[in-house]
């Protein structure tokens, strides 16, 4: 089931300091009902929405290295 997408208009997005002047950066905004993520050079393309806990599982998992990139 597709989830509708949440009203944005009091979004306050940011994204990492080490982002600035890259190519490929990624926004973040925290609503009421979850976070939302969308790329900063095409924000109307749409956003990836995740729970409170979805988000926390993320964010332990990238914290613990668990979705580094792997080496060449």
């Amino acid at each position: 089931m597709r989830r509708p997408t949440p009203d944005l208009s009091s979004a306050r997005w940011f994204k990492a300091q080490a982002s600035e002047g890259s190519k490929g950066c990624v926004e973040v905004a925290h609503l009421e009902e979850g976070t939302v993520v969308r790329a900063s050079k095409d924000p109307q393309v749409g956003v990836l929405f995740f729970t409170p806990h979805a988000w926390e599982c993320f964010l332990d998992g990238a914290y613990r290295g668990e979705f580094a990139r792997p080496a060449r």
